[in-house]
């Protein structure tokens, strides 16, 4: 990989990782359309630890408030009614499904997954699914002519089993071209919860997951001898400052914003690319030979 490959894929990494539109995608169609080899499963998760200290960061005054308040409900029962103390263990419950699949799939998501006409369906059947839950939040939201505003819920509302649903949500994204942050804000936005609440949630449920995902792949990777580790490092701090101030945006974005510009264009995306792979113009398994 060279330098210049690593510089833009570190952007492309930090702009898509937060939003709705599957990072892992993005990556592996950004050097299928460049010609390049498929920067494969192990450089996205190391690069993820970029963006995922930018998460570490932003909502640092919450995960500090979190870990100290499950680390003392350990020993005092009367914490264990906090609710920072139990968003620590619905964190560990949510992150349970993606953890066994994420194993117990590892072939398949470095192999097979990684198929461009299953990235164009995944992109857009969890477009239209995104669609549906943002119609159904601001359907809620506004009301309408014989429907009165309904209450979403908060994160104090969440229990177990929200969790360990918003869990599997989560592992969906395992397959490129889902989106993790797509996946757990549509279950979340399904199952009657703010926006705020959603995403809030989705990136803090995203932390072990994914730094287990990027030390793991680290771990292989020394072993194997197989990654560059200049570009690679240098890929992961650009996506850590981009996506940084991602975050910051689409926070802001949320609160008062609709999910559907980026349903339409993961839809758009989707059917550009089952163009593409059904003219001859993209091979489905581009890169991937030399990947």
């Amino acid at each position: 990989m060279s330098w210049f490959e690593s510089l833009i894929l570190g952007l492309v990494q930090g702009l898509t990782e937060f939003l709705p539109i599957s990072s892992s995608a993005h990556l592996r169609l950004t050097a299928a359309f460049a010609g390049w080899h498929d920067p494969g499963a192990a450089f996205t998760a190391i690069t993820q630890i970029g963006t995922e200290t930018a998460v570490l960061i932003y909502f640092r005054k919450d995960i500090a408030r979190i870990i100290s308040a499950w680390f003392r409900s350990l020993s005092d029962k009367a914490m264990r009614g906090d609710h920072d103390a139990q968003m620590g263990w619905l964190v560990i419950v949510g992150s349970l499904p993606i953890g066994v699949l994420g194993v117990t799939f590892k072939d398949q998501i470095e192999g097979p997954f990684r198929d461009l006409r299953l990235i164009a369906t995944t992109l857009i059947v969890m477009g239209v699914i995104l669609g549906i839950a943002d119609r159904l939040a601001a359907r809620d939201e506004v009301g309408g002519r014989h429907r009165a505003v309904k209450e979403r819920k908060t994160l104090r509302e969440l229990g177990v089993r929200d969790g360990l649903i918003y869990g599997i949500c989560q592992a969906m994204a395992l397959v490129p071209g889902v989106s993790r942050s797509g996946a757990t804000i549509s279950g979340g936005l399904l199952m009657g919860y703010k926006r705020e609440a959603a995403a809030r949630y989705s990136f803090l449920l995203a932390i072990p997951a994914v730094l287990a995902s990027g030390l793991f792949e680290l771990k292989d990777a020394g072993e194997s001898g197989h990654v560059s580790w200049g570009p690679t490092i240098f890929a992961t701090l650009i996506a850590f400052a981009v996506g940084y101030a991602v975050i910051a945006w689409f926070m802001k974005f949320i609160s008062t914003k609709s999910f559907m510009p980026f349903v339409y264009y993961r839809i758009l995306l989707g059917v550009v690319l089952f163009a593409l792979v059904a003219t001859g113009v993209l091979s489905p398994h581009a890169g991937e030979s030399a990947g």
